[in-house]
């Protein structure tokens, strides 16, 4: 685990919960991390709530949780999850989103507790319905915005990581690929034309990624460079490279895309590096006619679902619709009267 947690916060059962997570399941270490996070704060505001420590105090968020095993799990109630899910979204102003990954945590738990170890007869949470979504659109670059950012790059000569920089925001506008896959390339993951790379998805899936002209542009660049920076052949096989000529962080890579987010002024828009992910999905789907089952694959989603978000009918697609219908020149004849 990270310094964010650590699983000597929690009680010897949870430790076998996430040990489960880990090795029967496969669930990534970042995974099972986020799973015992939201389940810290659950069992903060459960011992909060015994106590009658305010939610809001400084002294809610360093509570001793080992104490939270079965015996305390046992008598929860779906009452209690659901004034926790209202506490989550009044006192600590959780979206949707964050109320449902935090339900999801607690269901994933007493699936653990019920169903695979059968400790315990009863689950709580089996009637409770989930967070209602909110229905938003992803926050996406523009055409113009992607190709401003890209440009920022090209002109910052002052920077020694300039085509370095230039080929990750690349990847990212054009292949929609997540920061972590990003960061875990190695140069033996594309082949030998420059034609394709291999990431490493969620759950250890792997896929193949197809890479376009611009892609193909980008990386040689890099690969040019990368050779040049490097005072020997690094054994660090990574494809992206810190300046201490090791695999580039996720820090790292967060960094510079907000510098040139900044240099580029879209800073104020509150964009990401996951919005760079939506932005190469909404591109490719609005601008490229791209099946959404195409889409699908591209971007390593299980459910079809999940990339549906991305057909969403943007706001000149209406217009174009309304200016296209036959009657659309139609204006009523004056009359005399």
């Amino acid at each position: 685990m990270s310094n964010i947690i650590s699983i000597e916060e929690f009680s010897s059962l949870i430790q076998e919960y996430a040990s489960y997570k880990l090795t029967i399941q496969g669930c990534s270490a970042k995974t099972v991390e986020e799973y015992l996070l939201d389940l810290r704060t659950f069992f903060r505001y459960l011992v909060a709530r015994e106590r009658g420590i305010p939610f809001d105090s400084e002294e809610f968020f360093s509570l001793d949780i080992t104490s939270v095993g079965l015996a305390r799990l046992e008598k929860i109630r779906a009452e209690d999850i659901y004034e926790f899910l209202y506490y989550t979204n009044n006192t600590r102003d959780n979206k949707w989103c964050a109320r449902s990954r935090k339900l999801s945590a607690i269901r994933s738990l007493y699936r653990y507790l019920v169903n695979k170890r059968h400790y315990l007869e009863y689950n709580p949470t089996v009637d409770i319905d989930s967070p209602k979504k909110e229905k938003t659109l992803p926050k996406v670059l523009t055409l113009d915005e992607s190709m401003r950012l890209l440009e920022t790059v090209e002109k910052d000569t002052e920077s020694k990581f300039r085509t370095r920089d230039y080929a990750i925001l690349t990847l990212f506008l054009n292949c929609g690929m997540r920061l972590s896959e990003l960061t875990g390339i190695n140069i033996n993951d594309i082949d030998s034309e420059l034609t394709s790379l291999r990431v490493i998805g969620k759950g250890s899936k792997e896929r193949i990624i197809y890479l376009n002209d611009a892609c193909q542009y980008a990386l040689t660049e890099h690969l040019i460079e990368r050779v040049k920076l490097t005072h020997t052949i690094p054994n660090e096989k990574a494809l992206f490279l810190s300046r201490l000529e090791k695999r580039i962080s996720v820090k790292t890579v967060q960094a510079m895309v907000y510098k040139y987010l900044k240099l580029a002024g879209l800073e104020s828009k509150q964009y990401s590096v996951h919005k760079l992910r939506h932005t190469a999905a909404t591109l490719m789907y609005q601008s490229g006619n791209v099946d959404v089952r195409v889409l699908k694959e591209i971007l390593g989603h299980e459910q079809l679902n999940t990339t549906q978000i991305y057909t969403h009918v943007s706001n000149t697609d209406m217009e174009r619709a309304m200016m296209q219908n036959p009657l659309a020149n139609r204006k009523k004849k004056k009359t005399n009267r």
